[in-house]
């Protein structure tokens, strides 16, 4: 793929001009990466207004980096930060944000966590499994005697938005409502957002908070074995979640694994296809395949940190409260963490990508999320063995989230055998 035209290297000031909407950019970001990368691992990016880490040394490196967080507000005030007072028509969304462990730091970030891994991953993942296999054949079952399906719709998206709102607890006739709340409040975080999407996000918010305050309430009164009912018991050295910590936390859940793992498996079947990975090698892969497909495409490209204190990192001089963006897409195309990085190959070594994050706030749902690509992906191939792209796929200009607008694929229909012969 060529480079984008809006691509503009200041390799002796470390600066780069680059529209995260540049449709170039947008099907193919990896060849503006290695641009930038062996021009600048660390540049400044106009267009974001920050520091950019490109390196998975880097990238890696600040995610351990106590000297950066998630959270400024703990450690500094609105004014002596020069920022201006919060958006009044925001306060909704925002009041979902601040009670979200994701977005704070500890001591408020390690008691959240701890309380949510006791909830969460306690339930053991694994158990899941069979789940998981069952609604892929379900799924399947469904679009299997078309010919031609649109993957993110049909199957894609069902899994993981199905599998939260059963593990919340809630009917599973939810999911497209569930869905619909998160895409609008994820929109949030896209670049150049507009006022439509900020009352689109805060309404979302509004309904989705009001919605769960019912089940909690519910499933207080009669607790069950959901993740709502666990929530809710879970406790650390005598604290608990408080109703708007909870609440928080399973927006959080669904917002952030839906939209990784919907477009994970998307990403990763055109990876797949695009390979020429056969049925076989798609069902013996493992584990290897897994981490291929969340290093080769992952979902989420930049994820953003405070610096607590003045940094200087490189030809960069951070003020405390500024932020640095850490680019995972580029780091896991890095050459100098894994050989010829543009190439899909499940057998490679598996030294650790960054598609999760790092340190305290690793994503805690990636167990989830490897499983259901574990379980979900070699079900499709195995059921669909001359699975094949179906034109050119293409992803939408929702950066930093990387993922396609659809998968269109095609197989040959099987006809049914003669009754003499069954």
């Amino acid at each position: 793929m060529p480079l984008p035209p809006s691509l503009k290297i200041d390799a002796s000031r470390s600066r780069v001009a680059l529209s995260p909407a540049d449709p170039v950019f947008v099907q193919d970001p990896y060849a503006a990466y290695r641009a930038i990368r062996e021009a600048a691992p660390l540049f400044f990016w106009e267009e974001y207004g920050c520091w950019c880490a490109a390196s998975h040394q880097l990238v890696f490196d600040l995610f351990r980096d106590k000297r950066f967080g998630r959270e400024i507000l703990h450690v500094a005030t609105r004014q002596e930060l020069g920022w201006l007072e919060p958006q009044a028509h925001l306060a909704p969304f925002d009041a979902v944000d601040a009670h979200s462990m994701l977005e704070r730091e500890p001591p408020v970030h390690t008691l959240l966590r701890t309380l949510v891994n006791r909830a969460f991953v306690s339930r053991q993942i694994e158990r899941l499994r069979p789940r998981i296999a069952a609604l892929a054949h379900e799924l399947i079952d469904r679009f299997e005697p078309e010919g031609r399906v649109d993957l993110i719709e049909a199957f894609a998206t069902p899994i993981p938005v199905i599998l939260i709102a059963e593990l919340l607890g809630v009917p599973a006739g939810m999911a497209p409502q569930l869905l619909d709340w998160s895409h609008r409040m994820v929109a949030m975080y896209q670049f150049n957002r507009t006022r439509s999407i900020e009352d689109q996000a805060v309404a979302a918010a509004q309904e989705f908070c009001a919605f769960l305050r019912g089940y909690v309430e519910e499933r207080r009164a009669a607790p069950r074995d959901d993740l709502i009912s666990h929530l809710i018991a879970a406790e650390a050295q005598g604290d608990r979640l408080s109703e708007d910590e909870l609440i928080s936390t399973c927006i959080l859940l669904l917002n952030a694994g839906h939209e990784a793992t919907v477009h994970a498996i998307g990403n990763g079947v055109k990876a797949i296809l695009q390979a020429g990975l056969d049925a076989s090698a798609v069902r013996t892969g493992g584990e290897g395949l897994v981490e291929e497909m969340l290093r080769f495409d992952p979902p989420l490209h930049m994820f953003k940190r405070y610096a607590l204190e003045d940094v200087t990192l490189g030809p960069a001089s951070l003020r405390k409260g500024e932020q640095v963006g850490l680019l995972l897409g580029a780091a896991n195309h890095d050459p100098a963490r894994f050989a010829e990085p543009e190439r899909f190959l499940p057998s490679r070594e598996r030294p650790p990508h960054v598609s999760f994050g790092g340190g305290i706030h690793f994503c805690v749902g990636a167990p989830l999320a490897r499983l259901e690509l574990e379980v979900a992906v070699p079900i499709l191939f195995e059921r669909l063995p001359e699975l094949r792209l179906e034109g050119v796929p293409f992803y939408g200009d929702t950066y930093h989230f990387h993922g396609l607008k659809a998968l269109e694929v095609r197989w040959e229909r099987r006809r049914p055998r003669p009754l003499s012969n069954r």
